[in-house]
């Protein structure tokens, strides 16, 4: 299973991006898709995932301003970002992995978003 990431880069305070996550290989369903981060010197954490029935969760920070949506046809997975803040500014890695089956999980190979105040 592979994951690939695109979309991120350099945008100012208020402004938009869209990830796009493409998924290929064997993939299992159920499945949990999802866009994590990590800034420079904190943890990965979540930002937004989405099953394949459409639920979605997100992290208190990003609520309001990031949709996370997928195409299932396509296996892709989307982060649109809007009103960004330099707080946001981290590496965004997308994710899918298996509900049940803890060895089906697979990391993207991430993309930088910058936000400049």
């Amino acid at each position: 299973v592979q994951l690939q990431a695109s979309g991120g880069g350099l945008v100012q305070a208020g402004g938009s991006l869209r990830l796009s996550c493409v998924v290929s290989g064997r993939i299992f369903s159920p499945n949990v898709m999802g866009w994590y981060r990590q800034a420079p010197g904190k943890q990965r954490g979540l930002v937004a995932t989405i099953t394949s029935d459409g639920i979605t969760k997100y992290a208190s920070s990003v609520k309001g301003r990031f949709t996370i949506s997928r195409d299932n046809a396509k296996t892709t997975v989307y982060l649109q970002m809007n009103s960004l803040k330099p707080e946001d500014t981290a590496v965004y890695y997308c994710n899918a992995k298996h509900p049940y089956r803890a060895s089906w999980n697979y990391w993207g190979q991430g993309t930088q978003v910058t936000v400049s105040s």
